[in-house]
């Protein structure tokens, strides 16, 4: 077959994740790379973790852009996301990442107040929401494009949390913030079709957190029925696969080892020490 001398080679897909400086957010913005996708590296702080990312992704094949955005503050999200698309055309994945993971609980020496709830729902709710809009009307701007070159429908999938399923009381604030977050999933998934799929991806323990210790991540890691929770890789190929799968919206997977299906009445955090 013969090609035109100003036939173009096709753009990657892109995908932006949210917190992909450091943490699951990295690990996640690099297998996305290692499939050869192009990446858009979000980052509040950490201005060094995220330009490494950008590097290590260069390295794999990929393009790959960091973009500064405190997402407690909606102006700098619109910002965001705008310099996002122009940095990448075929935006096809959105990966919220990004979230506030501090102690407090009601019947507890740390309760919750109003600006710990506030700041939790800001950025575990709102930022995700007010992303995934922007997602959506980019997504149906260009879905006569993608109707005509692309069978694939873009998605937006939201990090959750296994103990959505197997509520504690412990991190109230957080639970609530991921456990509205969780509804929004079929909210959205029904609002956004046919021009984008909504997804959440729920973690079990997969990296220590707070004042963990090594030893007590260890021990926590492995109170599943599989005998180990879920690993930064198992999550990152998790959400590549649904970035890929053009039959699931409105649903969660939840990727933890079974954790969900042993009950506790405290997080597994405190079960360790």
């Amino acid at each position: 077959m013969n090609l035109s001398s100003n036939s173009q080679p096709r753009q990657n897909k892109a995908v932006l994740v949210t917190g992909a400086a450091k943490r699951l957010g990295r690990e996640i913005a690099l297998e996305f790379a290692r499939q050869g996708w192009d990446v858009a590296v979000h980052y509040g702080q950490s201005e060094l973790d995220a330009q490494a990312t950008v590097a290590e992704i260069q390295r794999l094949g990929s393009n790959a852009m960091a973009f500064k955005a405190d997402l407690a503050n909606e102006a700098q999200i619109n910002n965001l996301f705008e310099s996002v698309i122009s940095g990448f055309a075929e935006l096809d994945c959105l990966v919220n990442s990004a979230s506030i993971f501090e102690y407090d609980r009601a019947n507890s020496d740390t309760p919750l107040n109003g600006k710990s709830l506030q700041d939790h729902m800001q950025v575990n709710l709102a930022a995700p929401i007010l992303l995934s809009q922007l997602m959506f009307e980019y997504q149906k701007s260009r879905a006569r494009k993608i109707a005509d070159t692309d069978f694939s429908i873009p998605s937006v999938i939201q990090l959750l949390d296994q103990k959505l399923i197997n509520l504690n009381p412990d991190y109230l604030s957080y639970t609530l913030s991921k456990a509205a977050l969780l509804t929004s999933v079929e909210l959205l998934a029904v609002d956004f079709a046919p021009h984008l799929r909504v997804i959440g991806l729920a973690p079990g323990i997969t990296l220590t957190s707070g004042d963990q210790t090594d030893e007590g991540f260890s021990k926590a890691h492995q109170m599943t029925p599989l005998g180990k929770s879920s690993t930064p890789s198992d999550i990152a190929k998790a959400a590549v696969f649904l970035a890929s799968s053009n039959a699931i919206t409105g649903s969660t997977l939840y990727v933890d080892g079974g954790q969900h299906l042993l009950p506790s009445s405290r997080d597994v955090m405190f079960k360790t020490n």
